[in-house]
């Protein structure tokens, strides 16, 4: 008998279906020469710390680091059904000639289903079967093409190093802050990934809340009802970076304009001075381009747009396309990819046969031969699996939410197909009194793939705000006339705080802030989380009260703060360090990098952040938001201690601040900071700390 193992049983029954096993048992489907049973999701987990050794079970200090010889795995929890369905497993299992692994196809329903088959004790032999959508035709293709499992073990071995690294540091780390810094009233929970993620939205936060914005004036002119700006010269900081970009080589840059306006005088000086001379015309040039379409969607970016179109949070989007993978309709949502490949091309014209609702917008791709783009078709960007299309099964009973994710995917789709956007664009050079401005313009000449988006185009590129689409009239070089100089007054912003949309981004790039796609996708492999982990990690940083949303923006509470600015240890809250951890855990998939080692340099440094903070003797601590906590409902698992709370302890009940102890507090403002005494006290929105924050000093007191 061949036994197939799912990791759902809503798949295990599409399998079922087309291997012809219509039985029905307990815990599985039987027929033809196969028995298809299933998990539910992760069955398996590694063992808690007191199951390697009793002494552990206490938090203590003098237990850590904790590095068990040898890891091993349970079942989750006590929930009997889990244990009934592991069972029936484990029976078939034994009993089995050869087993199908029929999980997700990824490292993580790998790691799932090995570790369900080792707890099973499963000897025979194992196939696997490895696809990218769950319809009919794919099923029956990857059941023609089954592999071995042997040809999977990196990606095991990465998965399992995954979860022992987590592990290691989650357990390890959380015991040492809680019990050194939390005074043993609220876990203090660290994580691999998701401490540098937080550490994200502080930093961003506190540059926010220190930032001093500077004045500076703008001079424009509108002539001939079109507003003109005065070119201004650029800055030595921004020279630099132009050659930092061009590859460090110094190269002769033009650099025309005034310098930028310092006061309001200076400005005003300016358009008298330019006010009743002529606006004269020096230059006309125009430039023909094309605009690519936008690329097919990745995990990560597909949770970015629908973010920003329908203030979906990350964990939203994965539910919805992980059902509409399970409903057919899209392939294998968990991807890192943008591309297709080859073996794709053939199966195109049937794609978008099957997108009834969208055939105004295939009909004119219908009876032509689709290009073939290597900005689409590129073998060398896909690894396991492609970007996320259509599966050309029709679209129907589905959600309001679904459909909308659905639409975005589809349009993607079709839209790589459309001839490309062809654009003029025309710039006008002017001059007054050797003063030079500048206006640019653009015109679609033919809208190629934009017809496919309509009004949302502007949405669905991902780019920075471009250069208003309007037609500029027709200038003549050399024609002059009158003109209206005007003085703006501006002042510079503040950066934005990060919505769920520009933190995926984040830690796609390891915090790096990317707008171009190609050097986007070479930051990918240091990113920090994977495609399918990102929107759990927000939602942990959610549940244990150290983010909150304000409308779209996510703001770190005030125990979200000192956590992370409590923490020295670098290896623990830098997105880059982490991203370099991530980069090894990709290459042990790759094959390029050993998993021992990996393990052994976690062990390493685990160790030393055990060390550091054992040394530490300035008696910090973490104000502990326990009104927060008990708000968000948290019941925070593997707590040292279960204590009541007594009435009125929560630290935040206090009385109202008397004027006399407002100002006596505000005489605090450029005092030499007392805890690093480099820095002067600053005011926050919501506490005093000091200058030096981004050298780390950690002062703070609440206002």
């Amino acid at each position: 008998m061949i036994v197939c193992i799912a990791e759902k049983p809503s798949v295990a029954r599409d399998i079922a279906e087309v291997l012809g096993a219509h039985t029905r048992k307990e815990g599985y489907i039987e027929g033809n020469g196969y028995q298809v049973t299933w998990t539910f999701g992760h069955l398996c987990t590694l063992k808690e710390p007191h199951e390697y050794t009793p002494n552990w079970k206490s938090w203590s200090l003098g237990s850590l680091p904790m590095i068990p010889p040898r890891f091993g795995i349970k079942l989750i929890g006590h929930d009997p059904g889990i244990e009934k369905q592991f069972h029936i497993i484990e029976q078939l299992m034994q009993n089995a000639d050869e087993i199908i692994n029929c999980g997700d196809a990824g490292q993580e329903g790998e790691l799932i289903q090995r570790w369900v088959m080792q707890k099973a004790g499963a000897r025979c032999p194992v196939k696997r079967l490895w696809i990218s959508s769950l319809t009919e035709e794919a099923i029956r293709d990857g059941f023609a093409k089954l592999k071995d499992q042997a040809d999977f073990q990196s990606l095991y071995e990465a998965g399992l190093s995954r979860a022992i690294g987590d592990w290691l540091l989650g357990m390890n780390a959380t015991r040492l802050y809680t019990i050194k810094y939390g005074q043993n009233k609220q876990v203090l929970s660290i994580g691999r990934v998701q401490t540098p993620t937080l550490a994200l939205i502080v930093n961003r936060q506190l540059e926010i809340a220190n930032f001093q914005p500077k004045q500076y004036w703008e001079l424009k002119t509108n002539y001939r009802d079109t507003t003109f700006s005065a070119l201004i010269r650029k800055s030595d900081e921004e020279i630099a970076a132009e050659e930092e970009k061009n590859g460090g080589k110094k190269k002769i840059i033009e650099n025309p304009g005034i310098d930028p306006i310092a006061n309001r005088e200076e400005g005003e000086a300016l358009v008298e001075r330019i006010k009743d001379l002529p606006f004269v015309v020096t230059s006309v040039s125009k430039k023909d381009g094309r605009e690519f379409a936008p690329r097919l969607f990745d995990l990560t970016s597909l949770q970015v747009e629908c973010n920003k179109k329908f203030a979906y949070s990350a964990d939203e989007t994965l539910k919805l396309i992980q059902s509409l993978y399970e409903k057919k309709v899209a392939t294998y949502p968990r991807v890192d990819t943008t591309f297709l490949s080859d073996d794709i091309y053939p199966k195109c014209p049937g794609i978008l046969k099957g997108l009834r609702d969208y055939e105004v917008l295939t009909a004119p791709l219908n009876g032509s031969t689709l290009p073939k783009s290597k900005k689409v078709f590129d073998n060398s960007k896909v690894t396991d699996h492609h970007a996320i299309i259509p599966t050309g099964v029709y679209a129907q009973n589905l959600t309001d939410m679904e459909r909308r994710v659905y639409d975005l995917i589809a349009r993607r789709f079709i839209a790589v197909f459309y001839p490309d956007c062809k654009i003029s664009t025309t710039t006008v050079m002017g001059e007054v009194d050797k003063i030079e401005f500048k206006v640019s313009g653009k015109q679609i000449l033919e809208p190629g793939w934009r017809v496919v988006f309509a009004k949302d185009v502007k949405d669905t590129t991902e780019e920075k705000e471009e250069e208003d689409e309007n037609v500029l009239p027709a200038f003549v070089k050399g024609e002059s006339g009158p003109h209206v100089p005007d003085l703006n007054e501006k002042w510079t912003q503040p950066p934005r705080p990060y919505t769920e949309a520009t933190l995926l981004r984040a830690m796609e790039t390891a915090g790096k802030l990317v707008d171009n796609d190609e050097l986007r996708d070479a930051l990918k492999e240091n990113g920090i989380g994977r495609p399918s982990t990102r929107a759990a990690i927000i939602e942990t940083l959610f549940k244990r009260n150290y983010i909150r949303k304000e409308r779209k923006n996510l703001i770190a509470t005030p125990t979200g703060v000192e956590l992370v600015q409590l923490i020295h240890e670098e290896l623990l809250k830098s997105a880059e360090l982490t991203g370099i951890w991530e980069k090894k855990l990709r290459e042990i998939e790759k094959k390029t990098y050993d998993a021992r080692q990996f393990l052994e340099e976690l062990k390493q440094m685990v160790s030393e952040i055990v060390m550091s903070v054992l040394s530490d003797n300035t008696n910090r601590r973490i104000t502990i938001q326990d009104a927060a906590a008990a708000q968000a409902g948290e019941k925070v698992k593997k707590e040292p201690k279960k204590r009541e709370r007594k009435p009125g302890a929560p630290k935040e009940k206090k009385p109202k601040a008397t004027p006399a102890a407002t100002a006596n507090a505000d005489s605090l403002v450029g005092q030499p900071c007392p805890l690093c005494g480099k820095g002067t006290i600053i005011k926050g929105k919501t506490a005093y700390g000091c200058s030096e924050w981004k050298n780390g000093c950690t002062y703070r007191k609440a206002l």
